[in-house]
């Protein structure tokens, strides 16, 4: 049996793994509440790294749609680009993903003289990395654009009453 097989047979098990390492990334006090509650609704984060995790491990297996993978990234980077991560740990999930392969499979691919099929399995988990920095960086960019908007709003609103209270000491002068 091959290690994909293997992978895919251990699928589930594995996207939890995965999941539960990512949320170790946070603050133990985060960790200790994500993890007890994975609701859509009452962790939306909680599900999203679940849900992410369980998409991409079959995408990684297929490896034939880049479009599948970035959108089944697209959630998970986004949250972790408006988190305070600097970007190396935003994006160190991926790589967990090859520490949780290493972990589980090392020892009997090795044995089987068969560790040359991780090696080149990892080679996928390093390409999920490129797509989740670009998603990253577009992200990021997204907020940038989003605070000097905000900004600009501010400043608006601002001028706005500026001028609302000049008109106002114009006026009573003029009385």
């Amino acid at each position: 049996m091959g290690l994909e097989q293997r992978i895919a047979e251990r699928s589930g098990e594995l996207a939890g793994k995965w999941a539960d390492l990512i949320l170790g990334t946070y603050p133990p006090q985060t960790q200790a509440v994500w993890k007890q509650n994975l609701e859509r609704f009452s962790n939306p984060v909680g599900h999203a790294i679940l849900t992410a995790t369980a998409e991409l491990i079959p995408l990684l297996l297929a490896w034939n749609d880049a479009d599948a993978v970035a959108k089944a990234l697209d959630q998970l980077v986004k949250i972790r680009a408006v988190q305070d991560f600097t970007p190396s740990q935003a994006l160190s999930f991926v790589f967990l993903f090859k520490k949780l392969l290493r972990q589980e499979f090392t020892r009997e691919l090795s044995d089987q003289g068969a560790l040359q099929e991780l090696l080149a399995f990892e080679t996928r988990v390093d390409n999920l990395a490129v797509i989740a920095f670009d998603l990253y960086v577009a992200a990021r960019d997204q907020v940038q654009r989003m605070r000097v908007e905000e900004v600009k709003r501010a400043h608006v609103n601002i001028v706005r009453r500026a001028n609302l209270m000049h008109s106002d000491v114009a006026a009573q002068k003029a009385e």
